[in-house]
């Protein structure tokens, strides 16, 4: 072989080793080796918020990184959701979702900008939430039944608030079962959604029990029920809606953390497996174990 052809081979070996070198350095390394943001849907304060940073500490924790919550509510969740269907795959940004961005907006809105299935890659189911209905103390009722015969007797006079889809569900299945005529008032999230009910700007609330079990054990909310057949261990003496007359009423949300498509199904994996492992938050009702 002649000298030159030496030579060039020689300096073409040593270009493609500069040049993989870079690329096998970045694959050695092992996930996560930078801070791992989850996106909130909701506001600071509401239940999914609430769930995600009890999460983040011990999940950070068993990934040797600090995890950043950022919350971005509008669109029933469907800012922080088009957020991360658009951010890249590399597990760093992740979001946690509930059925509002991912089962509900599809069927709400016209356009929400992304694809709740093909956009995304599942990582774990977290949980599920209660729903409580609370109003502000002035109104002169104490149960579900005195509410209902209270706007039969004022049409139009009472309103409520919601602060996500499943809020919106409870309110509309309540008009709609007991016949009556009450002005439904958006919000972004649930904390403004309750802050209003206790100012006495709006009559009435579906909270999740997380954000709104200190406003009822302070005395500046009346909780009158909740949305599930079973009573819960939190509110041993709140009845549910079924018991109050609405027979089967039934209405919870879920919680479950996502990445985007594409992420590599190792990292998914990891995060599945951490996660369950030590992400949980502690069980606080005795018939299911995620429910929140």
């Amino acid at each position: 072989m002649r000298r030159w052809d030496i030579i060039a081979l020689v300096g073409g070996a040593l270009a493609i080793g500069i040049a993989t070198c870079p690329l096998a350095a970045v694959a050695a390394e092992a996930y996560p080796n930078r801070p791992i943001t989850i996106i909130v849907p909701f506001g600071a304060g509401s239940g999914t918020d609430i769930v995600t940073r009890i999460i983040a500490q011990p999940l950070g924790i068993a990934l040797n990184q600090n995890i950043v919550v950022d919350n971005r509510p509008g669109a029933n969740g469907g800012i922080a959701a088009a957020y991360v269907a658009k951010a890249p795959p590399d597990g760093y940004t992740l979001l946690m979702s509930t059925n509002s961005p991912h089962s509900a907006n599809p069927f709400l809105l016209k356009n929400i900008g992304y694809d709740p299935v093909k956009d995304f890659a599942p990582i774990t189911r977290i949980g599920s939430f209660t729903l409580m209905l609370v109003i502000n103390p002035v109104l002169p009722v104490t149960t579900i039944p005195e509410l209902i015969a209270y706007a039969k007797a004022n049409p139009g006079k009472l309103t409520y608030s919601s602060g996500n889809t499943s809020g919106i569900l409870a309110g509309e299945t309540l008009k709609h079962w007991a016949g009556v005529d009450i002005l439904h008032v958006p919000y972004k999230s649930v904390p403004p959604a309750l802050n209003d009910v206790i100012a006495a700007r709006v009559s009435m609330t579906f909270s999740d029990l997380t954000p709104g079990l200190p406003h009822v054990k302070a005395g500046t909310l009346r909780a009158l029920g909740i949305t599930r057949l079973r009573r819960t261990a939190l509110l041993p003496d709140l009845p549910t809606f079924d018991e109050s007359g609405l027979k089967d009423f039934e209405v919870e949300s879920w919680a479950g953390l996502f990445a985007p498509a594409g992420t590599p199904s190792e990292i998914v994996t990891r995060l599945n497996a951490e996660t369950r492992d030590r992400g949980k938050p502690a069980d606080q009702s005795p018939d299911r174990p995620d429910r929140l």
